[in-house]
């Protein structure tokens, strides 16, 4: 049987195609291989010297994301990846108390500086308060705001403005916020402020401090002077469940509603639910969280060229579900992600920072050096 040239190219192609199915998520994304030129060219717009300080610092925290799950970005998310803009990166061990983190010590160790004991929230390993961002920031005459698709008293968010020994205790750690330094929230957890087994209304309370809650939508409130959005009972919806751009839209508003301070601001802006994915053993919830998480980090990046005043640090609390990237069955044209576990992870992992300041970054550090080396620059403010 003759077969033509035409006949050759069609099964190539053919081959491809049927080589590059996989299971469980829907499509891998083709990247092709890329411009050398294009590889090459300076991404980053900035004229940082070393020694340069920043006004404004935004954390944003990835739960549950490890390099593993960075990776998959490449073949499982259309268009640009926000994460390879970031000049410096650095790695960072993430061990509490014990061996594995969970991400009350994790986020306490980022927020205050101090290892500590699993399910730790903003106490040191004997129980005591320790100073957070957020009230070192206030100090500083500064603006604070939280960021999740959490709910607001999840181990994270709660890190940077509550005092507790256990993050379990929801409505006693809702009841640190109205008496913090948080000027911004968007988050959920209605049910802990409104819904209480104490029956006190903290939603009164929040209006006696002089903010303005809103529970219904991301409604701008350019008028206020503190602002915090309470959008779900429990936790806000899983992306593929029609959450929206949520996290994106929430950190817009923030830094419209916080830079209004000439003192400079704080945020942190955590994609909750890629840790939720993780424990469930579910790649397509997970990597869709984390391409939302990307796109939020493609906004924050666009101000901060803009501002040249802002620091931006993204990392991740621990790797959640041990994912890897593996070949299916020896097919290395074909990626078929799975799950070793449903805990937490020991990897090292990975920091990524861009703006003044951002070389002190870069290297192998504890994961609560994040907290020192931000408390430095803003310390050396000019």
């Amino acid at each position: 049987m003759k077969i033509t040239l035409t006949k050759l190219i069609f099964i190539f192609a053919l081959s491809l195609i049927t080589g590059c199915k996989n299971e469980p998520s829907t499509k891998l994304v083709d990247r092709g291989i890329p411009n050398l030129a294009e590889a090459l060219k300076d991404k980053q717009t900035h004229s940082f010297e070393k020694g340069d300080t920043p006004k404004n610092v935004i954390l944003v925290i990835g739960d549950g994301t490890g390099i593993n799950q960075i990776s998959a970005l490449q073949y499982y998310k259309d268009g640009a990846i926000h994460y390879e803009d970031f000049p410096i990166i650095g790695l960072s061990k993430t061990s509490s108390t014990s061996l594995i983190t969970d991400s009350a010590s994790a986020g306490t160790a980022m927020a205050c500086g101090e290892k500590t004991f699993n399910k730790a929230i903003g106490v040191n390993a004997q129980g005591q308060d320790l100073l957070n961002l957020t009230e070192l920031m206030s100090q500083k005459g500064g603006s604070s705001g939280l960021i999740a698709t959490s709910s607001i008293t999840h181990a994270t968010p709660a890190s940077f403005y509550a005092h507790h020994s256990d993050r379990n205790d929801h409505e006693i750690i809702a009841s640190f916020l109205p008496e913090s330094r948080i000027d911004f929230f968007a988050a959920a957890g209605l049910k802990y402020f409104n819904d209480r087994n104490d029956q006190v209304n903290l939603i009164d309370t929040f209006v006696q401090k002089g903010f303005i809650i809103e529970t219904r939508s991301l409604k701008a409130y350019p008028e206020a002077k503190k602002l915090g959005y309470l959008l779900a009972d429990k936790d806000m919806p899983k992306m593929i469940e029609g959450r929206g751009p949520f996290l994106e839209d929430a950190s817009k508003l923030a830094i419209d509603h916080l830079s209004k301070n000439e003192q400079g601001f704080f945020l942190m802006v955590e994609g909750s639910q890629v840790d939720w994915g993780g424990h469930d053993n579910d790649f397509d919830y997970m990597i869709s969280e984390l391409i939302d998480l990307d796109n939020t980090l493609g906004s924050l990046m666009a101000y901060a060229r803009k501002d040249q005043n802002t620091l931006i640090v993204v990392t991740g609390d621990h790797a959640t579900g041990g994912l890897a990237l593996s070949a299916d069955n020896g097919d290395y044209n074909t990626i078929k992600p799975s799950f070793s576990s449903t805990g937490h992870n020991a990897d090292w992992i990975p920091v990524f920072a861009y703006g003044p300041g951002a070389e002190l970054f870069s290297g192998v550090y504890e994961n609560n050096m994040i907290f020192h080396k931000i408390k430095a620059l803003l310390s050396d403010q000019k």
